[in-house]
């Protein structure tokens, strides 16, 4: 199965794909980070942006695309940007008959490194030995690309649909093995003392 992330962003585009068997096993294919001068007009860096965004899916012939979740922040014009380019990928995908799964950042930090709160070098850390990349993925757009691929390949590989649009982790941040553990801890009555969220 051939999975594409991508961290949308209207100046930095993250690409990101991995294949992968079963549940764990990951192969790194490429990343690559798409941009589009912030001098040009709106409808032009569009444009730009979803014409590379068509060559890529046209070459890699993915089995399921994972984008990054719009989440409420300060910044307007940076979440218009990223629903934009959302909106993109979403009708390129429909285009090709290819499923969209969506993750808020939290979840993808919980899945990879196991803490919903982990900083950008740990997700790359975890990203590089993962993939058992030679060289940290830089910049952060191309790792936060490559982590949504895995955490979705993950996903497919434990049985998940693959038009998913719920989230896979907890709302406090854990990971399905944290769940567990703590579920499997509480039946048997102990004091928490495994894996913390």
């Amino acid at each position: 199965m051939r999975v594409i992330g991508i961290d949308p962003g209207l100046t930095r585009l993250g690409v990101g794909v991995v294949s992968s068997e079963g549940s764990r096993k990951l192969t790194f294919e490429h990343v690559e980070v798409l941009t589009s001068p912030a001098g040009e007009e709106l409808p032009a860096r569009l444009h730009q942006l979803g014409s590379a965004l068509e060559r890529l899916l046209d070459g890699d012939r993915p089995d399921a695309i994972a984008i990054e979740r719009v989440f409420a922040q300060q910044n307007l014009p940076s979440v218009m940007g990223v629903a934009q380019i959302s909106g993109i990928v979403m009708y390129l995908a429909q285009e090709r008959g290819i499923p969209v799964a969506m993750y808020t950042p939290n979840e993808v930090k919980a899945s990879v490194t196991g803490y919903g709160a982990a900083d950008k070098a740990q997700v790359t850390n975890m990203v590089t030995r993962l993939l058992g990349l030679a060289a940290p993925p830089k910049p952060a757009d191309a790792a936060d690309a490559l982590a949504l691929a895995i955490v979705h390949a993950w996903h497919l590989g434990r049985g998940g649909a693959p038009d998913r649009q719920r989230a896979s982790v907890a709302p406090t941040g854990e990971t399905p093995a944290q769940r567990a553990w703590r579920e499997a801890e509480q039946k048997g009555g102990r004091r928490r003392s495994g894996p913390r969220a």
